[in-house]
């Protein structure tokens, strides 16, 4: 299968490329990426060098997208703006990305007769819940955040397609993702940066808003299943059934890398901060068999392991130099990576 991952040098797309590299050999996954701030190709290092993927650098609302999807068997759509806190400050990049881009994106598989679509959302759709209850798939949709809002009308685009075009497409909401290669803006991986390195973690209000918490092994292992086996037209939520305060999380952190919890500093709330969220995923367990597999105790120490022993890769992101890499590797090896 000849399979198209959008955002594939992201932080879940790259796992799902390294996912399918390992579980699927027989697969040929093309990663197309604008490579924004949060695009990095060394995320993808080992399989560009050993030629197990391609790359292409393009932009999701350009038009040329249509020649990248010419062929595939599959489209995998991760590509995205996805930070909270930078669509308060500016959602036009979130309006552009994930509105247009995803409409461009559908209009040029449906041109090139692209026979499988999986559009990956995330449980911010449903806005916020209280101290009880699940977001189910038949759960309203009550974004708060201009992010989760343009998510939700990526949501409702490609299953508006799917109802008045037959557009062969899936959608899954997952829950907050950690693991390796995750951007140190994200609540975890800013937290176990600034611990190891003896700084001050912020967190917001009291750190009571609570999140259910997924590592991104079980998640892509949920995408797969979907990708291979989710019914057409059909909405599949993904959680870890995972539930911490992000105070709680922070205290483990600290404990976990023998850091006082005097570092930890309380900053003022986000503006519409969601309370908490927690997701129901029995539609997926039951029609397709998947369950998550790691534990939050185990994934954490693996992630925190990680970073402690990638902290070149680390250093390059909070520095800024990760950027250096495409002009350096991509451009003189274009010939290597492209399609």
């Amino acid at each position: 299968m000849k399979l198209l991952v959008t955002g594939g040098a992201g932080f879940i797309g790259s796992n799902f490329v390294h996912h399918t590299l390992a579980t699927h050999p027989e697969w040929k996954p093309v990663v197309l990426d604008k490579l924004t701030y949060a695009g990095n190709l060394k995320n993808l290092e080992p399989a560009l060098q050993q030629g197990r993927c391609e790359f292409v650098q393009l932009d999701i609302c350009d038009r040329a997208v249509l020649d990248a999807v010419r062929g595939c068997d599959a489209v995998i759509h991760f590509a995205a703006e996805s930070h909270v806190d930078r669509s308060i400050e500016d959602a036009a990049a979130f309006v552009r990305t994930n509105v247009d881009g995803t409409h461009n994106l559908i209009q040029a598989c449906r041109e090139a007769g692209v026979p499988r679509f999986l559009h990956v959302s995330t449980d911010e759709v449903y806005g916020s819940l209280g101290e009880e209850g699940e977001f189910t798939e038949e759960s309203p949709l009550q974004p708060n955040s201009p992010y989760a809002a343009t998510k939700a009308a990526s949501d409702l685009l490609v299953l508006a397609y799917v109802r008045t075009h037959k557009f062969a497409a899936v959608v899954t909401r997952c829950s907050n993702n950690y693991g390796p290669y995750q951007f140190p803006e994200k609540f975890i991986p800013l937290m176990i940066a600034q611990a190891m390195a003896g700084e001050r973690l912020p967190v917001y209000g009291k750190g009571s808003n609570v999140r259910d918490w997924i590592h991104v092994s079980d998640h892509c292992t949920a995408l797969d299943a979907v990708l291979q086996r989710g019914r057409e037209g059909e909405v599949y939520n993904i959680g870890g059934r995972c539930e911490k305060r992000n105070l709680e999380v922070a205290k483990l952190i600290l404990a976990t890398l023998g850091r006082s919890e005097s570092l930890i500093q309380f900053v003022s709330d986000r503006k519409g901060h969601d309370l908490r969220y927690a997701i129901n995923c029995e539609k997926l367990e039951r029609e397709l068999g998947w369950r998550p597999e790691i534990g939050f105790d185990q994934g954490l120490e693996r992630t925190i392991a990680w970073y402690r022993e990638n902290m070149p890769w680390l250093d390059d992101v909070r520095t800024g130099q990760y950027r250096d890499y495409f002009q350096k590797h991509y451009v003189q090896r274009e010939k290597t990576f492209a399609p």
